[in-house]
């Protein structure tokens, strides 16, 4: 896998030079002018851990997690005092961990971003299917939470065991959905499990969209080393097969295809906090995208609280981007959604697509991967197939390896991917 990511990255950014993250980091963001910026906020703390989940998460304590939600809101304000005028983000993401064991706070949270931010496209939470009841959601509600994803994983009971996952209360959950709707409410789903076929599949589609849903995703299962799954990884042909049969499927619904793995029933329900130009981080393990870096925080809830406490950043790594290199990044992210315009990427480097990625974008249309039509690249279902199929190699060789050292060493020096 590291030859074939190696290899990609050297042709793309024209240069053998690999991404190397270190421990030295600015003080002070370089943000005021990052346009289409969005902000991440992580709460790491579950009731129980599941096998599975790579996310930095950790079981929860009560002592702990207000201490937690006193560095973070102290965080947000390091960063957000560094600009003196108010800035505007798009949207701001609440994930895990599971955040509803801090509903009680969320408010206090989205008060100190508010100080500093104005979002203009709303604000999600992801929350576990065992939380979705009235009175938490009245809490999100009156907070100012207008999207939700609820990670159901699978509603049947063979994967429920398989992924060591309780049984989800389809009526009960329905039921609270109907009296308290959101703007947006996303439901998760995995594929690619052990024995997976694609009537399982259709049957959890069918029933998340029944069940008060308006937008799914459907996430493959990938093996990070890291993890204490047991379940094995299923082989490509039989998951290329699953992704044009849930594609095709969610499609002939009259659902339309949000990003590579999501699907929703209404033209405005959105939930990803990925595919944004620009970024800014706050928790434990979250990641920060600026023009020229990407830095991530400390995967240790309790050296992140010591740092912030101490009045200092609690950045692990930090990236220093070639231009190539944050060209390509962009344009990894970017496809996510499916398709990339010429435009957005001119406006945001200065210089034509076609110009620095020409060669490649002709060679991808010749092999039927993407299609292109006044300037906006589009993929076929076989290149949506092949840009899952690389974001595996690509989440085993980089985010596999990165995760990996955060997680046992809170600081390290050097990392290089």
């Amino acid at each position: 896998m590291g030859i074939i990511t190696n290899l990609t990255r050297m042709w793309l950014t024209r240069s053998v030079k690999p991404f190397v993250l270190t421990g030295e980091f600015d003080r002070t963001l370089p943000y005021e002018d990052c346009q289409g910026l969005g902000l991440y906020i992580h709460i790491p703390f579950c009731r129980s851990l599941c096998n599975f989940c790579p996310y930095c998460k950790t079981v929860y304590d009560a002592g702990l997690c207000g201490r937690y939600i006193d560095a973070l809101i102290r965080e947000i304000h390091m960063v957000g005092a560094q600009v003196k005028a108010k800035r505007e983000v798009t949207s701001l993401y609440f994930g895990g961990g599971t955040p509803a064991l801090a509903a009680g706070r969320l408010g206090e949270i989205i008060g100190a971003v508010e100080e500093h931010f104005t979002v203009t496209q709303g604000i999600g939470v992801e929350l576990h299917p065992d939380d979705v009841a009235v009175p938490l959601l009245r809490t999100l509600k009156e907070a100012g939470v207008t999207k939700i994803s609820i990670g159901a994983q699978s509603f049947q009971e063979k994967y429920q065991t398989l992924l060591g996952r309780g049984a989800v209360d389809l009526p009960t959950l329905s039921a609270a959905l109907e009296r308290v709707p959101f703007e947006t409410v996303s439901m998760d789903l995995i594929f690619a499990l052990p024995g997976q076929t694609f009537r399982d599949l259709r049957t959890d589609i069918d029933l998340a969209f029944s069940h008060g849903a308006n937008h799914v995703a459907v996430y493959p299962f990938i093996d990070f080393t890291f993890t204490a799954s047991p379940l094995p990884a299923m082989a490509k042909g039989e998951k290329r097969k699953l992704l044009d049969q849930i594609t095709s499927y969610c499609l002939e619904r009259g659902y339309a295809r949000t990003s590579i793995w999501t699907f929703s029933s209404r033209a405005e329900a959105r939930y990803s906090s990925m595919t944004r130009d620009n970024f800014l981080g706050f928790g434990c393990s979250a990641a920060t995208l600026l023009r020229e870096q990407f830095k991530i925080n400390t995967f240790s809830v309790e050296e992140y609280c010591g740092r912030v406490e101490s009045g200092t950043l609690p950045t692990s790594l930090t990236l220093r981007f070639s231009l190539r290199q944050r060209m390509v990044y962009y344009l990894f992210w970017t496809a996510y959604s499916t398709r990339v315009d010429e435009r957005d990427f001119q406006r945001f480097f200065g210089v034509p697509l076609r110009r620095m990625y020409g060669l490649e974008l002709g060679g991808a249309r010749l092999l039927g991967l993407v299609t292109e039509e006044d300037g906006v690249w589009q993929m076929t279902l076989r290149g949506a197939f092949f840009y899952h199929y690389y974001e595996n190699f690509y989440t085993l060789s980089y985010i596999d390896k990165m995760w990996g050292v955060l997680r046992r060493e809170a600081f390290p020096e050097r990392v290089t991917l």
